[in-house]
């Protein structure tokens, strides 16, 4: 900025004159910038609003960037994160595509929609629910599912694959009883894809005694917690990317899983938390059980 080398500039004996003349500002430009200089608690407000913005991947909006700085101990309102933003000018980019991947009228049974909206859970591994996206790359369509513990929003398990075959959707499945260990009696929700409706899927989810939910026809909303962190995906991530491989794809789909959405990204439903300091919250307040055997 001119100003600022005006200032550098007369630290070495020039006039601001001089200066002034050979860098084409005027002197009164010159002194009435020095009078707005900003104060410290505001550069630093700026500091930290930008940083948390593109720590965020440039997707927070006033909401969560305001949830952000006060968790960086800043103490300020969400009236002045906006102005913080509109003045840096971080603005979220959100575009939305739509590809279809439920394939219904399969002519097998569905199932009832047990879950029923009811997207608030007290405890985890208690309800998941499940779905299928579509993500674009150079070597073709690359189709992910995901599987979502509704308690905490946290992607318990996903898996990609170049087709929508059954395979896709009990791989991802499986991935998430292994690492999450549920008891018997869970609750998993999905739309009336072929896939949760094959023998191959429903086998799965009897020999773990998984009841399963299914959405009604051609109601996205019944699976609206899929289809939020779907969006959520493509838009923070995705569509911000043009891949040229599959393989590509897929390793910045693990990464935005792992080491984003699930422990970086603040969620409103979940009181502005990530979802592994909610989990982690739910432990720690859950009572532990004393033996009165001695």
């Amino acid at each position: 900025m001119s100003f600022a080398l005006v200032a550098h500039l007369q630290q070495k004996a020039y006039s601001v004159s001089h200066i002034c003349r050979v860098l084409g500002v005027s002197r009164s430009g010159y002194y009435a910038q020095r009078k707005r200089r900003v104060p410290a608690k505001a550069l630093r407000e700026q500091i930290h609003a930008a940083a948390a913005f593109r720590a965020s991947g440039s997707t927070y909006g006033s909401r969560r960037l305001c949830r952000a700085l006060r968790d960086q101990g800043l103490v300020i309102g969400r009236h002045r994160t906006r102005t913080l933003m509109r003045q840096a000018h971080l603005r979220p980019v959100w575009k939305r595509r739509f590809v279809l991947t439920t394939v219904p009228d399969h002519g097998k049974p569905v199932f009832q929609n047990v879950l029923n909206r009811q997207f608030d859970v007290a405890q985890p591994n208690c309800v998941w629910a499940t779905d299928i996206t579509y993500v674009r790359t150079g070597q073709g369509g690359l189709y992910l599912a995901a599987v979502l513990d509704l308690c905490s929003r946290r992607v318990v398990g996903w898996a990609t694959a170049p087709t929508t075959h059954t395979w896709l959707v009990r791989q991802a499945l499986e991935r998430a009883l292994n690492q999450r260990r549920p008891g018997p009696g869970l609750l998993l929700h999905s739309d009336r894809g072929f896939q949760y409706v094959s023998a191959e899927y429903q086998a799965l989810l009897a020999r773990h005694d998984i009841q399963c939910s299914m959405s009604r026809k051609g109601d996205c909303w019944d699976n609206a917690v899929m289809e939020r962190f779907f969006l959520s995906l493509k838009v923070e991530r995705l569509n911000r990317h043009r891949y040229a491989t599959q393989a590509q794809a897929r390793c910045d789909i693990q990464d935005y899983i792992e080491n984003f959405y699930n422990t970086q990204r603040l969620h409103s439903a979940l009181g502005y938390l990530t979802p592994a300091h909610y989990e982690a919250g739910l432990k720690a307040n859950t009572p532990k059980t004393v033996s009165t055997k001695t």
